[in-house]
């Protein structure tokens, strides 16, 4: 007999919210092989240059996010509410926000940064 893992049920009100800085906040659900991400950005919030082992898949629910896509000079993506950005993985990435903004992110594998909070590069002030 296959032995099976039960469900879980999650409510996003219930996650604990997680401050980076004043302009950028998130909450996080994770599995064993994703992880699902609200990510709450203020007008003007800046994502520094980064990349990660990690795919991402970014949709936004509310506001719209700038993505320069390759480097900080690179392909420019504007992705508002209802729409999708899929960046593979070890793809370097910014984002601003153009207004406040939240979006949905998907990472496979989980960003182990985020879990253990090495991730400095998003903590700036």
């Amino acid at each position: 007999m296959e032995e099976t893992q039960s469900a879980t049920k999650y409510t996003w009100e219930d996650m604990p919210k997680e401050q980076l800085s004043d302009q950028l906040s998130r909450r996080l659900i994770t599995g064993n092989d994703m992880m699902l991400a609200h990510v709450y950005l203020k007008k003007g919030c800046v994502v520094p240059l980064h990349h990660h082992i990690n795919e991402q898949i970014t949709y936004i629910l509310e506001g719209a996010l700038r993505f320069h896509i390759g480097a900080e000079d690179g392909e420019e993506i504007i992705v508002r509410a209802g729409e999708v950005l899929h960046i593979p993985s070890n793809v370097p990435h910014t984002a601003e926000a153009l207004e406040d903004t939240l979006d949905v992110d998907i990472f496979s594998p989980p960003r182990q940064d985020w879990l253990d909070k090495s991730d400095d590069y998003l903590r700036q002030k």
